[in-house]
């Protein structure tokens, strides 16, 4: 289903809050109360799974991550699907509208090694990362998981956050890169023409995410965001701040820089491919663009806490989403990058021109440019926020 541009989606509500906020929850500590963020180990702290004897399962969301009826909204096709063919009944809540909001309800169950209440949560790369770091996810069981292992793009798998693909498996990806409005601006092709070209000196805009607009600099520099030095990530933050200093970058943004860039009040952005296809379902002048540089990339992932109690229940879920024909259902409603390879032979039976949009199925030349950025630590992640932040001005 094409829905019109929304405009908070989920990508908008994660970066809504960031900013010095983002900074209290930055290396595990509790935000509020500057204490340390008690981490976990496999052995010390055991998971018991009943799925064998309870068919529930608790899955908690971001909100319009699941296809809903055109004509009934309290039903998901193809979650009602899967109930009825797993017998497992699902608890579906959307509670999921900010990470470090969400990372704030749960941290003290998760350091305590006790039960959150849910068996899936669905967080991005960075917060996910972070939740491993500290042990307070479970490992899946591959062998339970062949939909997975077949149908994951390659471009996903082996991250540095879960090089084995046993922690976290992705719910849904986009990619980070430039967007413009031809109507009020020429042909954009380079970060460094973003940052310099005179006729859009004060009509950009650029992202409140750091790892989406560090990582497109780092690659305009010709480093790798996925493995990048300290020195690296100060070229490029120089880079940043002299397109501040100079005017040329007018604001950064969450993803409200959608509507001024539908009306034409800024010209081009730092921007989400999920906003320019909404945006392009009105307007075939609005274009993303990924950079000669190259693109990055992000996933929302599926992930099992720590106590969750219906880890296989889990892991029947994710298998049946990595199902092509359920993906591509699935992709339909949300339009963003399906994780699953095959889904987009099943979308041509859904939606033609949906199957047809690199932003949805990317071709190999787009993956070959896409990278993830580097995990962090708590030392690297609290020094390059904090820059960033500086820079930004939150």
């Amino acid at each position: 289903m094409r829905t019109p541009f929304r405009p908070l989606t989920r990508r908008g509500l994660l970066t809504g809050t960031l900013g010095s906020a983002a900074l209290l929850a930055v290396g595990g500590s509790v935000a509020g109360c500057g204490t340390k963020a008690a981490t976990q180990t496999e052995a010390g702290c055991v998971s018991e799974d009943l799925s064998g004897t309870e068919k529930t399962l608790t899955f908690s969301n971001w909100p319009q991550y699941m296809d809903v009826d055109d004509k009934d909204e309290s039903k998901r096709p193809t979650l009602d699907a899967f109930v009825a063919k797993s017998g497992i009944k699902v608890a579906y809540t959307e509670d999921v509208n900010d990470n470090n909001e969400f990372f704030g309800k749960v941290q003290n169950q998760l350091a305590g090694c006790q039960s959150t209440g849910r068996d899936i949560m669905v967080l991005t790369d960075w917060m996910a990362a972070r939740m491993i770091r500290l042990g307070w996810i479970q490992k899946l069981d591959r062998s339970k998981l062949p939909n997975v292992e077949a149908n994951l793009l390659p471009s996903l798998r082996g991250r540095s956050f879960d090089k084995d693909n046993q922690l976290a498996i992705p719910w849904q990806t986009g990619l980070a890169g430039l967007a413009y409005n031809g109507r009020v601006t020429k042909e954009l092709r380079t970060v460094d023409e973003l940052l310099t070209r005179p006729d859009l000196k004060g009509k950009v805009t650029a992202l409140s995410e750091m790892r989406d607009t560090m990582g497109l600099l780092l690659q305009s520099n010709g480093h790798d965001p996925a493995n990048f030095t300290a020195a690296q990530f100060d070229d490029a933050i120089n880079k940043l701040k002299k397109a501040v200093d100079s005017g040329q970058i007018r604001r950064f943004t969450g993803n409200d820089y959608a509507p001024d860039l539908a009306k034409g009040d800024i010209a081009a952005c730092i921007g989400w491919s999920g906003d320019a296809i909404q945006l392009g379902f009105d307007d075939d002048k609005i274009k993303f663009v990924v950079p000669e540089s190259g693109v990055m990339i992000w996933s929302d992932n599926v992930v099992v806490p720590n106590r969750a109690t219906h880890k296989g229940n889990a892991e029947q879920l994710v298998n049946y989403y990595y199902e092509p024909a359920v993906a591509a259902r699935l992709a339909a409603f949300v339009n963003y990058i399906c994780p699953v390879q095959g889904a987009r032979a099943e979308m041509e039976k859904i939606d033609p021109a949906l199957a047809a949009n690199p932003l949805v199925f990317p071709d190999d030349a787009i993956l070959a440019k896409s990278t993830v950025f580097m995990a962090l630590d708590e030392k690297q992640e609290r020094e390059y926020e904090g820059k960033f932040q500086q820079v930004i001005g939150a």
